[in-house]
């Protein structure tokens, strides 16, 4: 038994890492703040937060739901979509007219407006529900009832050790990037990401 729940651990860990490093709109807003050192610690324990509590309701019982329906699967690939394809769109302006430096960024804005925008960029976007809820719940749904708690905790550690290094890693080094060439090149990166992303989801059914 004890193994099996280490294995679990390990899987919903690599999972979890697999699925959360790739820069989406969340981890955009999350390197943003860490890079003007703003509300990092806050933004972190959100994202964090919410991370564990989608994981779970995936997990134990959300994910299958939503698996087993195909108008929802659809709901959330097209609606992924298109809110990636409007955040890239977003990233795509700001490197264009290089508006995206920290004087002009999340360094000036209050703890309630960032906390807003990051709360919309994690419950308003559906592509955060299809990995934590839809992909890593229904992999953790479909294990054995004594391990699924251990597949839970390894997602759910795999998020915070990527959210603070994230967070708190562009803090340390943001005295390092604050040059708007930086940024542009940043929300150029962004931008491409969110729309291949975007794509994948056009093109591959879930």
């Amino acid at each position: 038994m004890a193994t099996s729940q280490s294995a679990a651990f390990v899987q919903g860990w690599l999972m979890g890492a697999g699925l959360i490093a790739a820069i989406g709109a969340q981890n955009a807003q999350v390197l943003r703040q860490g890079l003007a050192r703003s509300h990092v610690g806050a933004v972190v324990a959100v994202c964090t937060l919410s991370d564990w509590l989608l994981i779970a309701l995936g997990i134990f019982g959300l994910g299958s739901a939503i698996q087993s329906s195909p108008l929802l699967l659809e709901v959330f690939r097209y609606g992924g979509a298109a809110f990636l394809m409007v955040y890239g769109a977003r990233a795509a302006i700001r490197a264009i007219a290089n508006t995206g430096a920290l004087a002009s960024g999340a360094k000036t804005q209050s703890l309630a407006s960032t906390l807003s925008a990051t709360l919309a960029l994690t419950y308003l976007n559906p592509h955060v529900y299809l990995d934590t809820v839809v992909l890593v719940g229904s992999v953790g749904a479909q294990l054995p009832a004594a391990a699924r708690a251990s597949f839970a905790l390894g997602a759910g550690l795999a998020s915070a050790m990527w959210f603070a290094t994230l967070g708190f890693g562009a803090s340390t080094a943001s005295r390092w990037l604050q040059r708007p060439a930086v940024w542009r090149a940043i929300d150029a990166c962004v931008a491409v990401v969110m729309f291949v992303i975007a794509a994948q989801l056009l093109l591959n059914p879930l």
